[in-house]
């Protein structure tokens, strides 16, 4: 991922070295999944049969499309930590997630770096010190996203 998010940055004549970089989700995808999924199944059970199961998975994509669009952010991203700066990408899948378009960057030095535990993810709070704006990403704790080690960059 960070060679891919390294080239993403080339591409756009950035020159940066990245330290970690991860795949996140708009702050809220998950819960909004679980809830949704929750409804789906027992509108779906109501009906008999299959329908539980397929209400369940209508329901968690209904639920997480949602809480995407709200959040004014892409479902998937892309986020790359260098000494410098936060970035984070659009992405689309194509044999794994490639990167997009920049949707924001920001410098560490006028970061503040917020993180909150949750059950099974890790909500990331980037703050603009300056003008108080703030992306809110959530990481899934499945190793295989890299979220960690963005959020140990971050920390470092």
């Amino acid at each position: 991922m960070v060679e891919k998010v390294q080239d993403a940055l080339a591409g756009l004549g950035i020159d940066d070295e990245l330290l970690a970089a991860g795949i996140f989700f708009p702050r809220g995808h998950t819960g909004a999944g679980f809830a949704g999924g929750m409804l789906g199944a027992d509108a779906g059970d109501k009906l008999g049969g299959l329908a539980g199961g397929a209400g369940l998975a209508a329901g968690l994509l209904a639920g997480q499309h949602a809480a995407d669009a709200r959040s004014g952010l892409p479902e998937r991203m892309l986020v790359g930590v260098s000494a410098r700066a936060v970035y984070g990408f659009d992405t689309h899948r194509e044999g794994g997630r490639e990167p997009t378009d920049l949707v924001f960057r920001v410098p560490r030095s006028q970061l503040e770096v917020k993180v909150h535990q949750r059950v099974n993810v890790r909500v990331l709070e980037l703050i603009d010190s300056e003008s108080g704006a703030k992306v809110e990403l959530e990481g899934s704790r499945v190793p295989t996203v890299h979220a960690g080690e963005v959020i140990d960059a971050l920390r470092a």
